[in-house]
């Protein structure tokens, strides 16, 4: 799962290096532009349904963030 996260993100942002320990919010990384494609991608994706309630910035700060986000909605 992790694998096909950092493939999405690399579609929706080509320009951030994953390979460091690199704050995907915090560092501004992400834009809010790219979160709301970023969504869209993870939902069809995984199939779940990320809300509103779920935007925060820890669920989008690093991958393993993304990944855990991902694993609780599918429960």
């Amino acid at each position: 799962m992790k694998e096909k996260v950092i493939e999405i993100l690399t579609e929706v942002r080509p320009d951030i290096d994953l390979s460091g320990e690199v704050k995907l919010i915090d560092d501004g990384e992400l834009e809010s532009l790219d979160v709301v494609a970023l969504v869209g991608e993870l939902n069809d994706e995984f199939d779940i349904n990320i809300s509103v309630k779920h935007l925060i910035p820890e669920n989008f700060n690093s991958v393993d963030a993304i990944v855990k986000l991902i694993e609780s909605l599918q429960e």
